[in-house]
């Protein structure tokens, strides 16, 4: 009994495969294109130019080399659920000028329309011999193609086993050396909290390539300020420099005199008198308990930590 199924070349095809080969410009393969045959199961012909009934025409899905066999060229559509409503007995492989590269026969199936009462994911599967697998190439649009769920599959499980598999995104062993807040009064396993302490270089190698001095800063307490780096906004500082807070002079608007202007020390506002409010400023006389006048912003305490590597 001869074979009753299988695909091969139309005259068409052969020429552009042909054509391919020798010019070295793969034969693009863009569309899939099943039917159900008239009615009747069809007996692929090699002088085809279109299929008998052609039900369906689209994108194919997927374009790959048989893995068991380097000569067989396999191709695959997804037909969604939502369409449907005729039975399967042949198909075609369409270039991208729409010509008819390969046809074949399949066993009778039909595909149900969603709207019948029965819907199903129908996968076409159309294996084609050729003497260059790599004279031909597939010509999609990936807006309209569906995926197989092998395909799907087998795109997840490589994505999970990559140990980068978003390389436009940071790692989180580049974040080494950079302050981060951290809401905890613990810095989690990896991580240094910026308290002044220092660290092993030997252990943590690439941090000591930030901290050459094997010490990190002390952030506990204090706000991080853009270095000047030759601006002259607050020139004279190094990387790493801690410096003093300072006090507005009390002669910006209302003249020079201890008295001029009134600082409070309660949240009342302005209603202590300059002297009052020297008693309350470090390195004033006199010096005594500190109070809520601070010049600061509105602010929120964070750890600061660093990762550790």
């Amino acid at each position: 009994m001869g074979t009753k199924y299988f695909t091969l070349l139309t005259r068409i095809g052969e020429t552009k495969l042909a054509e391919a080969i020798s010019t070295g410009k793969p034969l693009e393969i863009a569309q899939m294109g099943v039917g159900d045959g008239g009615g009747v199961l069809q007996t692929p012909d090699p002088m085809q130019t279109k299929l008998v009934n052609e039900k369906r025409r689209a994108v194919i899905n997927s374009l790959s080399v048989d893995p068991n066999n380097a000569n067989q060229i396999i191709a695959e559509q997804v037909i969604p659920e939502s369409e449907g409503g005729f039975w399967l007995r042949e198909i075609g492989l369409y270039d991208a000028a729409g010509n008819l590269i390969a046809v074949a026969n399949c066993p009778e199936t039909y595909k149900p329309e969603l709207k019948e009462g029965s819907g199903r994911v129908q996968t076409v599967r159309m294996i084609l011999i050729v003497s260059r697998t790599d004279a031909v190439t597939l010509t999609f649009d990936p807006t309209v193609a569906l995926a197989t769920r092998r395909y799907a599959d087998t795109l997840l499980s490589g994505h999970l086993a990559d140990t980068n598999p978003h390389s436009q995104y940071l790692l989180i062993s580049e974040f080494v050396g950079i302050p981060q807040p951290w809401p905890q009064a613990t810095a989690p396993a990896g991580w240094l909290k910026c308290n002044g302490q220092a660290f092993d270089k030997s252990v943590y190698p690439r941090l000591a390539q930030v901290y050459p001095s094997g010490v990190l800063p002390d952030l506990r307490g204090e706000f991080i300020r853009g270095w000047d780096d030759g601006r002259g906004i607050d020139s004279g500082r190094s990387l790493l420099s801690m410096q003093e807070s300072t006090w507005i002079q009390p002669d910006l608007e209302n003249g020079t005199t201890a008295s001029a202007i009134a600082l409070g020390n309660t949240e009342r506002g302005f209603d202590l008198s300059m002297t009052g409010a020297l008693s309350n400023i470090p390195g004033a006389t006199p010096n005594g308990s500190r109070g809520k006048w601070y010049i600061r912003p509105r602010n929120i305490a964070f750890n600061y930590i660093v990762r550790a590597a």
